[in-house]
């Protein structure tokens, strides 16, 4: 999958981005970062991307012009147009279903804000789908557009060397992940459930799943109420 991130701060999104299983998953082939910085389109002799809001008011908008030229630079001759995400506290809260879903595309272009927010025409022209992370106002939109693109990561084949923990992990089928344990099998007069070391697979999957269930219905009842409607369902 190819991620393309629309920034002001394109070296934010390569340092955030260039570790770990995603920095390994690129450097496999599974996926490419291509953070592009708006700037490089901004049609301003000193560069500027930005202008006070008609009708007055605090701060300053980013210009249509720039975002859409960047944004025309990665779709322009594309038989199949990829969805631009635009990181926003007005769009809809991700969720891992909404992860799944982006990870069915073969690119995704996130659109990052600052300042006082875009120009809403340069919005209405080209954003597919408007995202947030949470209710609340972070500075930029780089942040979230790294918090998604780590989440749909995960779920690309090949990403992960185990596919299993992907399926596996919290909220995968409304219920949170199950305790986990390693060595040594006594901490702090803390002991390994018996099951576990048991080697009887049918057990310890049981264990496990009785063991989300009510971790889910004590922490977050809000899921447990729909893991119960979807079992009915079934």
């Amino acid at each position: 999958m190819k991620f393309h991130i629309l920034t002001l701060f394109p070296e934010m999104i390569e340092q955030g981005l260039n570790n770990s299983i995603i920095k390994r998953a690129a450097e496999a082939g599974h996926l490419t970062i291509n953070a592009v910085n708006i700037r490089d389109f901004t049609l301003d002799k000193h560069n500027k991307v930005d202008d006070y809001p008609y009708g007055g008011g605090a701060g300053m908008l980013m210009q249509a012009q720039p975002v859409y030229d960047a944004c025309r630079s990665l779709t322009e001759g594309k038989e199949k147009k990829p969805r631009v995400i635009f990181m926003t506290p007005q769009g809809r809260t991700f969720h891992q279903e909404m992860a799944k879903e982006f990870a069915g595309e073969e690119e995704l272009i996130f659109l990052c804000g600052h300042y006082e927010g875009i120009d809403e025409r340069v919005l209405e022209e080209i954003v597919t789908d408007e995202v947030s992370i949470g209710d609340y106002v972070l500075t930029g939109g780089e942040l979230p557009a790294m918090v998604m693109i780590d989440t749909i990561a995960r779920l690309i084949p090949g990403v992960l060397n185990n596919q299993d923990s992907a399926e596996e992990e919290s909220f995968s089928g409304n219920l949170l992940e199950y305790p986990q344990y390693t060595r040594p099998e006594v901490w702090m007069d803390k002991r390994v459930p018996e099951v576990l070391l048991s080697g009887h697979h049918a057990n310890i999957a049981k264990w496990r799943r009785e063991q989300s269930e009510e971790r889910t219905r004590v922490k977050r009842p809000d899921m447990y109420e729909k893991y119960l409607e979807e079992k009915k369902r079934k």
